[in-house]
């Protein structure tokens, strides 16, 4: 069985009087892929500085690889991957001299992994360029790799995706997921773009005003948050009543319905209804991806 790689228990954090992160607890087991979910301002990039041993909680208790983030900082900040927003790269060394310094830094020095990686994150062809004079996108990719060089067990990732056109992000959350599967390597990643993430993460936690609100795979928290699926397809069937084959359904437009469903084991059934006299060109569910799970933990409306 795995063991948990970051234990938060009861964790505030107050700056004076304002208050950032209230009673959070989570607990993350070695190897997954871990999503934290919130607005801008919620408190994500608190929860990354407090577990790097950055600063201290006011109230609660943190273990991140079995060591307390404030008295072995230093030792849990050689074991772990970090990217923040400014990344931590100096802008008049080129892109491959930083990788070398932050590799020697490490104790981790090998020439050919870093060029294998400039590779595989398109940057071969601007390696020789001075940081500064690279794109947002380019900093971002520089960045993940510089935060993977020394291999680290954990791997901290405050919005990786920032300023990635969609070949970058594409390439991005493939090499993540390679890089779990061939290293085992736990990650932890903190974004508000959610449909990048819905294929990504093993498990979601939610944060808002501080505060988680839910967590779970996604396919828990469907089950807690919808109780009806709505099955957008799109057919030259024209029901004349409300309702079609036993469903509620909708006209959308022109071909499209909605049907609403009881659950997603109902799909299978209608849609061979609807073949056996009609054409269908496309079907989608419409409310239990990632981003409308997001908004019902958000307003607490279980349907």
């Amino acid at each position: 069985m795995s063991q948990s790689v970051i234990k938060l228990d009861a964790v505030s954090k107050h700056f004076g009087d304002q208050m950032v992160l209230s009673n959070v607890s989570m607990s993350v087991k070695e190897g997954d892929i871990v999503g934290l979910l919130g607005p801008n301002g919620s408190g994500k990039t608190t929860m990354i500085r407090l577990m790097n041993g950055v600063i201290n909680p006011t109230d609660g208790k943190l273990s991140i690889l079995g060591m307390d983030p404030g008295i072995e900082g230093d030792t849990i900040r050689k074991a772990t991957g970090i990217l923040t927003e400014n990344a931590g790269l100096y802008h008049e060394m080129s892109g491959l001299d930083n990788l070398i310094f932050f590799s020697k830094l490490y104790g981790n020095f090998d020439l050919k992994q870093i060029q294998l990686y400039l590779e595989e994150f398109d940057l071969a062809d601007h390696m020789h360029k001075k940081v500064g004079a690279y794109s947002t996108g380019m900093k971002r990719r520089l960045g993940i790799i510089k935060a993977i060089l020394h291999k680290p067990r954990l791997l901290f990732l405050d919005e990786p995706t920032n300023g990635l056109d969609p070949e970058g992000i594409k390439l991005v959350l493939r090499f993540l997921k390679d890089l779990n599967v061939r290293e085992g390597t736990t990650i932890f990643l903190c974004s508000h773009i959610l449909h990048q993430l819905e294929h990504v993460c093993k498990e979601y936690f939610f944060l808002n005003d501080g505060k988680i609100t839910d967590y779970g795979t996604i396919n828990e928290l469907q089950k807690k948050y919808v109780s009806q699926i709505e099955l957008k397809v799109i057919t030259n069937l024209l029901p004349t009543e409300p309702q079609w084959g036993g469903y509620p359904v909708s006209k959308k437009d022109k071909n499209t319905l909605q049907f609403l469903l009881p659950s997603s084991e109902h799909i299978t059934p209608l849609l061979q209804k609807i073949i056996r006299d009609f054409w269908i060109h496309h079907v989608e569910i419409e409310n239990n991806d990632l981003e409308s799970l997001y908004f019902k933990i958000r307003s607490g409306v279980n349907e």
